[in-house]
């Protein structure tokens, strides 16, 4: 999987906290975690708050939303334009939070 680009003026990304009541009790967020959510770009945070904010926090609805307005179907949420890559950073971090067994939005600060 290629990790995300980098952006280095997204600020602060992770809460330990959370991160620390999401993993039973560990002190820190595991590095692999922490660098993937460090190397996040604004499109992938968007998409991650959208995720937790309007599809209760599962990714599957907004696929199907994306899909559908690809397809000409009818569509829950209006996104930019650039569908194709939306769905592949949604497959990108569906398959890095079921693999670290971790909801990214506990990772990010959500408005």
């Amino acid at each position: 999987m290629a990790e995300p680009s980098r952006n280095k003026d997204n600020g602060s990304t992770s809460s330990p906290s959370r991160a620390k009541s999401r993993e039973g009790g560990k002190t820190a967020v595991s590095k692999v975690v922490s660098d993937f959510v460090n190397g996040l770009s604004n499109e992938h945070r968007m998409l991650i708050v959208l995720k937790a904010q309007l599809y209760d926090g599962t990714w599957e609805p907004m696929l199907d939303d994306l899909q559908n307005r690809l397809a000409g179907k009818p569509y829950i949420f209006k996104l930019a334009n650039r569908i194709q890559d939306d769905i592949e950073r949604i497959k990108q971090m569906q398959e890095f939070e079921a693999e670290h067994k971790i909801d990214l939005a506990d990772y990010i600060d959500l408005p």
